[in-house]
């Protein structure tokens, strides 16, 4: 049938999903328990939504359905791809995925503690850092007592590492 003759009220609305945290293509999609924990709560987060969809008329639950499954689809293939690291089975004394990291600014002697964990659990404001960031892949193969140097467009910032523990 020719598009001239479909109402404009027929038309399904595509659900616009923000895509989930950035992964480089051919990298595996590592995460710690927790981490997997984590995506499998928001599968069942949205599941439930799912099942507990309401609205003032179809149209709305059917945009609303749309936008769920999008989601749940980008999230399944997130789970499906993933590796969990058994943090246990890193050398404990080396900076690798998982790792909480205890860091001293040498310029200011502040210290900071960041773990490197996977895409979809990073969130700065826990001190958890993506494995694919510049200062994550920094840190990786480093020793309690190394120096790690993060290049900054003013500064260079020089870091000690103080501890390395998996948890």
């Amino acid at each position: 049938m020719s598009r001239g003759f479909v109402k404009e009220d027929d038309q399904e609305e595509i659900p616009i999903v923000p895509q989930r945290a950035y992964l480089p293509e051919g990298v595996a999609n590592f995460v710690t328990r927790a981490g997997m924990d984590q995506l499998l709560a928001e599968k069942q987060a949205l599941i439930n939504e799912k099942d507990s969809l309401g609205g003032t008329s179809e149209n709305e639950k059917r945009i609303a359905l749309n936008y769920i499954n999008a989601k749940l689809q980008l999230l399944n293939s997130r789970i499906a791809e993933a590796t969990i690291v058994n943090l246990n089975e890193q050398p404990q004394n080396e900076i690798r995925f998982g790792a909480s990291v205890t860091l001293k600014t040498e310029a200011s002697d502040s210290i900071q503690t960041f773990q490197i964990v996977g895409v979809d659990e990073a969130d700065i404001s826990k001190g958890k850092i993506s494995f694919i960031s510049p200062f994550a892949k920094s840190l990786i193969n480093k020793k309690t007592g190394d120096k790690v140097v993060l290049k900054r467009a003013k500064e260079d910032i020089v870091y000690e590492i103080l501890d390395i523990t998996y948890r």
